[in-house]
């Protein structure tokens, strides 16, 4: 590649490991699927309207043009009818590969393999299936990790007392569930902090300006909010400014627009989901199984995100974090960060 995306991580906040207690290796007892025959790979991701996935987008195509493939990037707007369809024009396309940040952890797997019954590997990013064998990788980040250690922050900020809100994301992405669940394993030791509103903004920023604007009236003497997403975190700062209030808000997901309002202490942090990592891996991957036959590394991948707030935000943009402010080129490459995580994890 040209140019490679340089991550330098906070302390060991990075890894790829297995998820779950079953490891299943990709494609490993099964023959590796050829491709469909073309030189294309396809980029499929929810809107780019959303800045998290534009990265996801951006730099898989990147990181394929750079690869030397041809690339049809399309959005399938969280709609699995309009995901299904750009799975067929890939089929159709004869494509190499599929790379995937999916529209629904059950409604993506019968596309999934329709592709693989077509010779074609597909390489899912940020949300998983509930199917294991379908995709050659399934490379997410570490949902659960990064919610439980920026729910501590949060609940250091509160004074581990108050009364709070939550924002959820949609139902039909195991993330919010994930998310949601590693919060409250955190929130819920704490008996003086109560939960007084919880409600679906389904990732959305109007919505969660709407939802905080009605649990505000509802609870005036709101203390603080946990959102599952920086979107619905914007919504809610921007309520509770409307509001005259300044109270501990956190997010997951680590945008520049989330940075520049903890920046602002307009919120109190994020936990940065590493997109433009995981779509890079899932490329490289793609690239090395259509050579190989293997990627080598087990379907299920889990990348860990790193918590932010205002002591180390200067050190995010664009969801790449560098350990303090170092200078990018002489920061490691993502492979050899992933080579070493593996190496430390087998000793």
């Amino acid at each position: 590649m040209k140019k490679r995306l340089l991550v330098a991580l906070l302390g060991a906040a990075m890894a790829v490991s297995a998820m779950g207690s079953v490891s299943v290796m990709a494609a490993e007892s099964e023959e590796a699927l050829p491709g469909g025959g073309s030189n294309i790979i396809y980029v499929i991701t929810p809107s780019v309207s959303n800045p998290a996935f534009k990265t996801e987008a951006d730099i898989a195509t990147k990181t394929a043009e750079d690869l030397g493939y041809e690339v049809k990037a399309a959005s399938h707007d969280d709609d699995p009818t309009k995901q299904t369809e750009l799975f067929d024009s890939a089929i159709a396309d004869k494509a190499a590969a599929i790379i995937c940040d999916n529209a629904g952890a059950d409604a993506t797997i019968e596309a999934v393999k329709k592709a693989k019954d077509a010779g074609i590997p597909t390489f899912l990013i940020d949300r998983e299936i509930n199917e294991d064998g379908a995709a050659i990788s399934q490379i997410v980040a570490n949902n659960y990790q990064g919610a439980k250690a920026i729910a501590e922050v949060w609940v250091e900020a509160m004074g581990e007392e108050g009364k709070y809100a939550e924002l959820l994301g949609k139902e039909s992405d195991t993330n919010a569930g994930v998310r949601s669940s590693a919060f409250h394993e955190v929130i819920d030791q704490y008996p003086d902090l109560e939960m007084v509103a919880q409600q679906t903004a389904n990732w959305e920023k109007t919505e969660a300006f709407d939802k905080t604007e009605a649990i505000l009236q509802a609870n005036p003497d709101l203390d603080g909010i946990i959102c599952g997403n920086d979107t619905m975190l914007e919504g809610a700062a921007a309520a509770c400014e409307a509001a005259g209030l300044s109270i501990p808000i956190i997010g997951v997901d680590g945008s520049d627009e989330a940075a520049a309002l903890i920046r602002d202490g307009k919120a109190t942090g994020t936990a940065l989901q590493q997109f433009a990592l995981m779509a890079q891996m899932a490329v490289e991957q793609a690239d090395t199984y259509l050579k190989d036959g293997s990627t080598g590394l087990d379907e299920k991948q889990l990348v860990d995100c790193v918590a932010i707030t205002k002591d180390n935000v200067a050190n995010l943009k664009t969801f790449v974090y560098t350990e303090d402010g170092a200078d990018t080129a002489d920061a490691e490459t993502p492979e050899e960060t992933t080579e070493e995580t593996t190496e430390e994890a087998a000793e």
